[in-house]
This record gives structure tokens, C-alpha cells and sequence, in this order.
């Protein structure tokens, strides 16, 4: 039986080791394959220099660990004269594992620790301690590595000490035992705690001493580090020091460091003083114990008690320089300082006295909206089962002498929509590679049925616009990188690789770009078959020397393999530029270390630093530096040299496309929504608070207002730009009062305009349109007629455009069968805040609200517009009169009574 279990111990080993070297192949393969891709991709000095780093990082952190847990043990071993070798070749086994775990884990850091050593100053110095934000940025995450890792270090040290002293505590002893069976005597080894004075003798007391001192002095170094989450601080009512912070917190922290040096001290005596205290750890015990309750009392309850009895009863006054820190950095962290701000000369005039906007302003609006249309391209234009177009982008085009905003969709290939019996190996990665083309269409035509006017469709491309056959030719219209998450493919075999569809058969070609790794050896063969898990990689006789792999072929997964520090907009776009496809991809920096501003989500800081383009065709991909006064990407290009480009040294057909990103001009408009005031008091008291506002959006539902791209010419501006707006509302009203506009062409590229409404004249948001078009009688009856006609009426986004001294409301209609799949637009709604108008078309809608319909059955919606306009006025009297009564402020209660009084006697 013994040489069975030692046969089945041997098994086991031989099977454990199987594994382990299972586990380490594949790993070796995934890292060689992953280098053969950066290489392929040029992008070997990312790839080496993360390597190099993580490897020093990890023989460096791994190796002190070693040392420190070894030199201790090795102590521990000497003072109780441990000498029996298996102990410690377990001790050291124990060891060993535990460097390397803790190794691993510390060389994830590797970037943080390049970013310290490559920093680049922001040239900001906070208000409290007088440093440069990029010691927050880039400093201090390294010290907080540093520490982390060194108390790991001391704690492993602590825990290894003590189970070695345990352990020598425990000392087996003889026990006669009489087996009733046999009556014989038998000696039975157990284990029993000796006498603690034999062997926690002053060695001992000096060593754990010597631990206890080291321990405390890592608390003090906390404690000095702590000092600076002050401006990360949530105490107060912004983000930041305040006063409770200053006053009570940072006294804390340095009464903390001294109390914690001082118990270093005290243990470091014990460890040299010559005489042996009783109860020498009891002692200790009370010390931390101490240490733990001045800890708790000193940075929880003492800056509660100086926060809720003394700054709240005089917030204001005491909080005032902080709140305007707070103001200062969020508003630079988030590049929302650099807006320039005008007021937007609203004329209360109507459009019946206002001069017909130019042709070149209404030519541009936007009638289509991308969500219907999604529907219809892919009903009309997606031509097999197999190709999607469901990702729409928008962009401008210069076409001759007229710029033009048009939506565009890559046709890509979806594998999963191929039928089910076709889904081969041979098909999945030798033939179905690739998706074919792109559709285009203006945003502002449609047919006589209310569907697109296509300016490039079919398969292959045909351009149906004219003056725009050179600007719209594609070369190589395969998209072989996207948007859709597919398997690998190879390309370059002996198989006819499927290009697309033609009739009743198909076309096919010999892939002739550089994208993929090269599989020209049996090794790589192996290697790739090994990460992918599939042998038919290799043993394939369609695959030749000529043969290229591709993966990862994901645009962001791209991006994201190369450069993982880079977040990501979540919406790439595809550009036609030079006969070619090209996706440009917005990359941001971030950090949630930036000092004194607001969070939004995970970081306080965000630059769209980078614009990444990917060829559709072969993968390869350049990074561009779009914003060279960010000290994160500059820091990233000296930590990479060489592997990030100038934005000068884009091509100008890709840089004419370049757009403001939608993500960022987001998150600037939200906290724009209370951080343009920048007075301390009026951002206290949330006086002049604004919100994104709401519209009514596909079959009635309110949803907030998306940023929306155009084309228009901005108030003092000479000539039309692209631009990308979005409308604000006072908090809790709908009337607007003010929109900010993203510039994006030529030398204007990323400038931030903020246009003000008048405070003393009322100008209508979405919501309030909304309200005016579901009370018109004649729109009311026709959309109810067509819902009775078995129709689905979608209400596509309600655009606001400001035209001159007035602004233009524009929403279109779609109608779409209950059983059909094809939204069309049949209706365009249009108003200027005092007459709304239902036309078929952008331009009759136009004529009518222009003045030049007369007939009594406009007068008469006239006289009912002006009416609905003194009900909705009324009802947002009456909301703030029953808000007033809630919070019993009887002077704003008499204020709306008499208001309301007014409105209604009107």
C-alpha cells in the first residue's frame, strides 16, 4: 500500500508539472504572438518598453521582498536556534512563492513608476501646499506605490516572524498510553506551549521591537503622504480642502506623525534596552490600541465636530476661498475655462418682421435623424443578410463649392448572420473576411417617399452625386478593421477569399495589404495555433508562407492592446480621404488625482489629447498628439519616444474631418450646468443653476437633449462651420437661456463659444416647443389620424437653431407601418417660438412661417398660439407659486400670485 501512494504521489507530480508547463507555453505563445503583432504594427517600442519595465519591476520588488522576509526569517532561525532543514526549506519555499506572487502584482504598477520618472510639470500650483499639480498627477500615486509596497513587505516580515516564534513554542512531548486491547504501553508524541520565559528571551523582544519601530515609522510616512488627500477631500460642500480640512484634519495629521514617531521610538528602546519588561507584547498590544483610537478620533470625528458645529452654522463665510479653489481647478481640469462667452442678441421680434434666413443657413439644417435612419439603411442598403450598417456617423464635405453635412455607414460583415450550415471553419476565417463599402446620404434631402437621397450606395460604390466622383471614389472599399468584434482571419491562402456579392455570384480576391503577422514558418504556425486554441491553424494546407493572420481586429480593442493608459470616445467614425476608409478614433487622458476639481465618474481631469486613425484596409494605426499642452500625453511620449505624432504631420484630407468629440462636449456641458458661476456666493446658493434640457423624443418619451453636429454660421462669425451644440435651461424651467457651440474647422479647431439669452425676455426650450406642437389642433388631428390609420409616428430630435437674432425650432416626423420595418419622413415641423408649422418639406414649412400664407386658417393658429403661450406661461407661474408654498417663503408666493393674476387677466 505504501508503494501505491508513493506511485500515485509520483502520478500527481508528473501531472502538476504537465500542467505547469501547459500554462507556461501558452503564455510564452500569447506574449510572442502579441510581439510578432506590435512589431507588425510598428509599434515594437511600446510593446519592449512595457515589457522591460514590467520584468525590472518585477525582479526588483520580488527580490527586495525575498531579501527582507529572508534576513528576518534568518533572525528569527539564529535567536531560537532552529536547525531543522526541512523547516526551513519549507520556510523558504514560502518565501520564494510569496516574492513572486507579490512581484507580479507590484510590476502591474510600471507605468505609474515610468510616469514619475518621464513628469512633466503643469505649470499649476495648488493653493494650500504651494506644489505643482503634477506632483498630485505623478508624484505622489508613486510615493502611495511605494508605501504600499513596503507595508506588504513589513506586514509578510511581521506575519512570518511570529509563526516562526509560535512554532518554537510549541515543543512535543512524551505520552505513555495503554492500549486496553493488548495492555501494552505506548508512547504517543503531542504538542504543548513550554514556558514563555524559556524562549522569548531579549532576542526575541529586540526583534519584534525592531519590526514594531519599522511598522510605526511607515504609519508616520502615511500620515505625511495622507496630509495631501485634502484636495481629493469630500468633507465640505465642493470637492477640495475646506475649512474643517485646513483647520482640524492637517493639525490632526501632524499630531498623528508625532505620536507615530514617537512609538517608533519606543519600540526601537525596547529593542536596545538592556532590561526586559514583563508582559513586555501586552505593552505593545495597548500601544496600538492607542494608536488606533487617536487615529479614528483625529481624522473622523474631531473634523465632523469642527465641520457640523462650527462651519456649517457660517458655511458661507468660511467656506468662500475654498469654494472658489474648487471653481478655479474644476474648471481647468476639464478645459471649461478657456470658453469664450458672448451674449446672444435675441430679437422678441416674430419671424412675420424678420428677413428670411439665407439659403446657405437653411440648405444645412438637419431634417434627418440618425436613429430612424439607422432602419431604413439597412433595409434599403445592407443588400445580404450577412453586412450591417447599423453604425451611422455624421461629418462635413467639401463638394466643389458647397459644404455639405452628410451621414455615412460602413457596411461590415457580421458573421454571425451567415446561415448557420455555411459557418465553417474554411468560411469563418479563410473566406468571410471582410465587410465591403460605404452608404451616404445628406441630412437635409430625402425622395418623394421620405427616404434618403443617397450620394454613395450599392455594391460595389456607386457615387450618385455629381461634382463629387473624385471626393467619393474608394480604392479599396474592403473594411477588413471596424467596429464589429470578430475572430481572427487569415488572409493570403489558397482559398478564394469572398470580396462581394455580384447577382447570382459572388466575386473574390488576393488580399495585397500589409495588415496581419506573416505566417512564413512552421513556429509561428504553432505559436498562433496555441493562442487562438485551434490545431486546424496548423495543420491547414490552405495556409502558405504568404499567409497574414489578423486579430484583434476591433479598432478599440486595437487601440486599447497598444496603448491601455488612453480612454476611449465611444464613437469612433469612418472617413472616405484619398481613395481610402480610415476610422478616427478620440482618445482622452485622464486622472482622478488632478487637485480641487470635481470627480465626473472615475477621474477630475480629461483631455481629447490624441486622435487615433486606423486604415479600414490594413489595420495600421497612427497616433496623433492634438493637444500638446496636456502634460500626460507629452509625459506618455517620452515614456514611448517616437511612437506618437505631431497633429501637423496629419494629412489634410483627414484633418478636414477632424470633429470636436461628442463624449467630452458632454461632460463639459454638464458640469458647465453649474460651473460658469464662477462668483463663491451665487455657486453657494445654486442662484443661477442650469440642466440639459428635455424633449419629446420617438413615441412621446422625454429624454434628455443629445449634443448634435451642423453646420451654421455663429453670431459674428463670417462664413458656416461645423459645429457641435447643445442648449441649456434654467434648473427646474424649460425656457432656455443660453447654448454652447464646439468649433471644429481650419484654425478655430476646438474652440469653445457660450452664448448667453437675454435674462429679461423669454425664449422657448425643446420642452416648450414640444408643449406648443402637441396643443396645435391641426398637428394634433394628423398625427392622430395616421395612429388610426395603423401607422407608428416617431418624433425624431428637436433641433435648436439660432439664425441671426432669433432661433429656428426644427423636428421631423417619420411614419412607419406597425408591421413594416422602413421609417419614412413625411413631415417636417417647424417654428420660431411663436407660430408652428407642419409642412411636407423643410422649404414649404419655411414659406408658410416666413409670412407668405395668409389664409384664416392661419390666423386663426396664430390667435391660438398666442394664447397657448400665456397658458404655458401661466403654469410655470403656478409651479413656482406651489414651490413657494412648500418652502414657505411668502415673499416669492406674493411675487407669482400677482404674476399669475397678471398672465391670466392677459
Amino acid at each position: 500500500m505504501k508503494q501505491n501512494a508513493v506511485q500515485k504521489q509520483r502520478s500527481f507530480s508528473w501531472f502538476a508539472w504537465v500542467i505547469i508547463a501547459l500554462i507556461l507555453f501558452s503564455s510564452l505563445a500569447t506574449l510572442l504572438s502579441s510581439f510578432w503583432w506590435f512589431d507588425a504594427l510598428g509599434y515594437k517600442t511600446i510593446f519592449m518598453v512595457s515589457l522591460q519595465s514590467r520584468i525590472a519591476l518585477f525582479v526588483i520588488t520580488a527580490l527586495i521582498m525575498f531579501l527582507f522576509l529572508a534576513v528576518n526569517t534568518f533572525i528569527a532561525k539564529l535567536i531560537i536556534k532552529e536547525k531543522k532543514k526541512f523547516f526551513l526549506s519549507k520556510m523558504l519555499l514560502t518565501e520564494v512563492a510569496l516574492s513572486i506572487v507579490v512581484g507580479i502584482f507590484a510590476s502591474r504598477g510600471w507605468f505609474t513608476v515610468q510616469q514619475y520618472f518621464k513628469q512633466v510639470l503643469f505649470g499649476v500650483t495648488d493653493p494650500i501646499f504651494g506644489k505643482d499639480v503634477s506632483f498630485y498627477v505623478f508624484t505622489l500615486p508613486f510615493y502611495n506605490y511605494l508605501w504600499s509596497f513596503f507595508m506588504v513587505c513589513m506586514l509578510a516580515a511581521i506575519i512570518a516572524t511570529v509563526y516562526i516564534y509560535l512554532q518554537s513554542l510549541i515543543a512535543p512531548k512524551q505520552t505513555v498510553f495503554v492500549d486496553p486491547l493488548t495492555q501494552q504501553e505506548k508512547n504517543i508524541k503531542s504538542f504543548g506551549f513550554q514556558k514563555l520565559k524559556s524562549k522569548f528571551a531579549k532576542g526575541t523582544l529586540a526583534h519584534v521591537s525592531v519590526l514594531g519601530a519599522l511598522l510605526f515609522i511607515l504609519f508616520a510616512v502615511r500620515h505625511a503622504l495622507g496630509r495631501y488627500s485634502v484636495m481629493y477631500s469630500s468633507q465640505g460642500i465642493v470637492v477640495g480642502a475646506g475649512y474643517s480640512d485646513i483647520v482640524a484634519y492637517l493639525f490632526m495629521v501632524k499630531v498623528l506623525i508625532v505620536v507615530a514617531l514617537i512609538f517608533a521610538a519606543i519600540f526601537m528602546y525596547s529593542a536596545i534596552s538592556k532590561k526586559v519588561r514583563k508582559h513586555p507584547f501586552k505593552v505593545f498590544g495597548q500601544l496600538f490600541v492607542l494608536y488606533f483610537v487617536l487615529v479614528i478620533v483625529g481624522t473622523a470625528l474631531i473634523p465632523w465636530f469642527v465641520q457640523t458645529f462650527i462651519v456649517a452654522p457660517n458655511e458661507i463665510a468660511l467656506e468662500k476661498p475654498y469654494i472658489a479653489h474648487n471653481i478655479n481647478f474644476t474648471r481647468l481640469a476639464y478645459g471649461i475655462d478657456s470658453i469664450q462667452e458672448q451674449n446672444f442678441a435675441f430679437s422678441a421680434n416674430t419671424s412675420r418682421s424678420l428677413d428670411r434666413p439665407s439659403q446657405e443657413a437653411i440648405d444645412n439644417v438637419r431634417i434627418l435623424d440618425w436613429r430612424p435612419l439607422t432602419q431604413t439603411y439597412k433595409q434599403t442598403q445592407e443588400i445580404r443578410l450577412y453586412y450591417d450598417l447599423s453604425g451611422i456617423d455624421l461629418d462635413r464635405y467639401h463638394f466643389g463649392s458647397s459644404y455639405e453635412q452628410v451621414m455615412l455607414a460602413p457596411r461590415e460583415l457580421d458573421q454571425k448572420q451567415i446561415t448557420s450550415n455555411a459557418q465553417t471553419w474554411v468560411n469563418l476565417h479563410l473566406v468571410y473576411t471582410h465587410g465591403y463599402g460605404v452608404v451616404m446620404s445628406p441630412v437635409n434631402k430625402v425622395t418623394s417617399q421620405g427616404l434618403p437621397e443617397y450620394y454613395l450606395k450599392d455594391i460595389p460604390p456607386i457615387v450618385t452625386k455629381k461634382g463629387a466622383e473624385e471626393i467619393l471614389a474608394i480604392t479599396h472599399p474592403q473594411i477588413y478593421y471596424g467596429e464589429k468584434r470578430t475572430d481572427f482571419v487569415i488572409v493570403n491562402t489558397n482559398t478564394p477569399e469572398f470580396d462581394y456579392p455580384k447577382g447570382n455570384t459572388n466575386e473574390y480576391l488576393h488580399y495585397d495589404g500589409t495588415g496581419g503577422v506573416t505566417l512564413n514558418t512552421f513556429w509561428k504556425k504553432l505559436v498562433m495555433a496555441v493562442r487562438f486554441k485551434d490545431i486546424k491553424i496548423l495543420l491547414s494546407t490552405d495556409i502558405s508562407a504568404e499567409s497574414k493572420i489578423q486579430f484583434t481586429r476591433h479598432i478599440q480593442d486595437r487601440i486599447k492592446t497598444i496603448t491601455p493608459f488612453l480612454l476611449l470616445d465611444a464613437d469612433p467614425y469612418l472617413v472616405i480621404a484619398n481613395g481610402k476608409l480610415y476610422w478616427i478614433q478620440d482618445a482622452y487622458t485622464v486622472t482622478n488625482y488632478y487637485p480641487y476639481a470635481e470627480k465626473y465618474g472615475k477621474f477630475n481631469y480629461l483631455r481629447n489629447s490624441v486622435k487615433v486613425v486606423i486604415d479600414a484596409y490594413d489595420g495600421s494605426v497612427s497616433y496623433y498628439i492634438a493637444d500638446p499642452s496636456d502634460p500626460l500625453i507629452i509625459t506618455a511620449a517620452k515614456i514611448f519616444p517616437k511612437q506618437f505624432r505631431l497633429l501637423e504631420s496629419m494629412p489634410e484630407g483627414l484633418k478636414a474631418h477632424l470633429r470636436y468629440p461628442e463624449d467630452l462636449f458632454k461632460v463639459q456641458a454638464a458640469l458647465l450646468n453649474t460651473y460658469h458661476m464662477e462668483d463663491p456666493t451665487v455657486f453657494y446658493n445654486k442662484e443661477d443653476a442650469w440642466q440639459i434640457p428635455n424633449e419629446v423624443y420617438g413615441v412621446g418619451e422625454q429624454i434628455p437633449v443629445e449634443p448634435y453636429y451642423m453646420i451654421m454660421n455663429l453670431p459674428g462669425e463670417v462664413g458656416e462651420e461645423f459645429v457641435l451644440m447643445t442648449s441649456f435651461t434654467p434648473i427646474r424651467k424649460d425656457n432656455m437661456i443660453g447654448w454652447l457651440a464646439a468649433r471644429m474647422d481650419g484654425e478655430h479647431y476646438g474652440k469653445l463659444m457660450l452664448y448667453k439669452f437675454p435674462k429679461d425676455k423669454l425664449i422657448y426650450g425643446p420642452l416648450q416647443i414640444e408643449a406648443r406642437i402637441d396643443q396645435d389642433s391641426e398637428i394634433s388631428q394628423q398625427l392622430t389620424l395616421w395612429s388610426q390609420q395603423g401607422s407608428r409616428v416617431t418624433r425624431g430630435n428637436l433641433l435648436v437653431i439660432p439664425l441671426k437674432e432669433s432661433v429656428l425650432y426644427v423636428e421631423p416626423l417619420y411614419i412607419q407601418a406597425e408591421q413594416g420595418q422602413l421609417p419614412e419622413l413625411k413631415r417636417i415641423i417647424i417654428s420660431d417660438g411663436e407660430y408652428v408649422v407642419m409642412e411636407t418639406s423643410l422649404a414649404e414649412a419655411l414659406q408658410v412661417l416666413f409670412g407668405h400664407q395668409t389664409s384664416e386658417e392661419q390666423r386663426i393658429r396664430q390667435e391660438n398660439a398666442t394664447i397657448d403661450d400665456r397658458f404655458i406661461q401661466a403654469q410655470e407661474i403656478y409651479n413656482d407659486l406651489l414651490a413657494a408654498l412648500e418652502e414657505q417663503n411668502w415673499a416669492d408666493f406674493g411675487t407669482y400670485l400677482d404674476e399669475l393674476g397678471t398672465v391670466l387677466e392677459e
